[in-house]
């Protein structure tokens, strides 16, 4: 008999939940984030299978250990041959260096992956009739994922939250030009800003039960599951690799908490490097054993400028705490934008290869812990197509980046959204 996975509360004050629950409440009552459990290892043949297997097959097989049978087989296959249709290609950039390009969804960016699932997995898990709103904050790529991932969905309103003038141009359209069910509104502060105000709505019952609330930021475990099959599909492609570290370009965590769950799952990676800029909580929480959130800083990896990030309580969570159980597993490397800068530079000179400005942090972390582990083998998960970021890539490459068609449509387009203080009496009028 199949094994089914419920989902947890960080907090450890709300009872488990199921699928349906999780996915369309967002945040556990207790104020939490949702995590599977158990994490019961997927059987050793499945894994061996993924070897060399499409994409689509080994999420496929993941996603079945995890939502079976709370949905039917039928029901999870649809939901990954619709959302995941782009390929995520393993680029060799030496023997021991690999890119796995995360970017080729509709939006440019990682973060296609788990929206793309969220959408589906929400709509065949609602009651029939029943409409949501999904209210989100974006410090860059989740509000185009979302965006477009719901956009015109029956039933769906969709909020975005960013903070004004700290997203890309090309980032900001993404979100501001569908129109329709999606509203974008500009917050005067920082993504932090955002996330709180996101998280004070949530808190507030009666406005969370008149909207049938949810989020589609990686607060969502919706958001997250999906971004655990990659890890398996990286690592099937070097069965052959005795040792397989991946470094994840970190801001809200998100992304790293994934690849920790994957571990756990039997994903077989030795190791992951949490790489950031200097919004570095977390790479000091390892170094000391204290977390202390702070104030964002400002960088050219804007999408990592985040000063508390939320998933730190599922990296928590799973190792209860014990920060010398989490450093055999993470290592923290944080990385200042002159670095980054040099990092795209010398990328492309000697490799013909364009980064975007996050996607170099992480490759700065994976040189920096390859070094330390010199018989392993590496991946650099690509988070966003640089063209997103042309004016940071640009001038370090020497040359122009050309955009893909969906990404260049955007520049013709003018962006539209209202402007708020970031307080919840500003954010309420704008609620549907």
């Amino acid at each position: 008999m199949e094994q089914r996975v419920s989902y947890v509360s960080t907090a450890g004050a709300a009872p488990p939940a199921d699928l349906r629950t999780a996915l369309h409440a967002g945040l556990a009552p207790d104020g939490g984030l949702y995590l599977p459990s158990p994490l019961a290892p997927l059987p050793p043949g499945t894994i061996a299978a993924m070897r060399d297997a499409p994409w689509t097959d080994v999420a496929r097989a993941v996603a079945r250990h995890l939502l079976e049978p709370e949905l039917d087989r039928g029901t999870v296959d649809a939901i990954v041959r619709e959302a995941l249709d782009f390929p995520l290609p393993l680029v060799p950039l030496t023997d021991r260096v690999h890119v796995l390009e995360l970017f080729h969804g509709p939006t440019g960016a990682f973060k296609d992956v788990g929206a793309q699932f969220l959408a589906r997995a929400l709509a065949a898990t609602r009651a029939p009739g029943e409409a949501t709103t999904v209210l989100t904050a974006t410090s860059g790529d989740t509000g185009g994922a979302v965006a477009h991932a719901f956009h015109g969905m029956p039933g769906t309103r969709v909020v975005i939250l960013f903070p004004i003038g700290q997203v890309s141009p090309l980032q900001e359209r993404q979100f501001t030009t569908l129109g329709g069910n999606v509203t974008a509104l500009g917050v005067r502060g920082t993504f932090d800003d955002c996330q709180r105000l996101v998280k004070e709505v949530f808190a507030t019952r009666e406005m969370a039960g008149r909207l049938r609330l949810t989020s589609a930021n990686s607060i969502n475990v919706g958001r997250l599951l999906p971004q655990v099959f990659y890890y398996f599909y990286a690592a099937a492609q070097l069965a052959d690799r005795a040792e397989v570290l991946v470094s994840v370009p970190s801001g809200n965590f998100g992304n790293l908490a994934a690849g920790l769950i994957a571990k756990r799952l039997g994903a077989p990676v030795a190791r992951l490097v949490a790489a950031t800029n200097a919004n570095d909580v977390v790479p000091e929480y390892l170094e000391t054993g204290r977390f202390v959130a702070r104030p964002s800083v400002r960088t050219i990896s804007s999408a990592m400028d985040v000063g508390n990030p939320s998933n730190f309580e599922r990296v928590h969570a799973l190792y209860d705490g014990d920060v010398a159980r989490l450093r055999r597993d993470v290592a923290g490397r944080a990385f200042d934008d002159d670095a980054t800068r040099q990092c795209m530079a010398q990328t492309f000179r000697r490799r013909g290869y364009v980064l975007d400005p996050h996607s170099a942090v992480g490759m700065l972390g994976l040189e920096a812990e390859l070094t330390a582990h010199p018989r392993a083998n590496g991946v650099l998960l690509a988070t966003a197509h640089p063209a997103k970021f042309a004016d940071a890539v640009e001038p370090e490459v020497g040359c122009g980046v050309a955009a893909p068609p969906a990404l260049a449509r955007l520049a013709q387009l003018e962006s539209r959204y209202a402007t708020i203080e970031p307080r919840l009496d500003a954010l309420a009028p704008h609620l549907p």
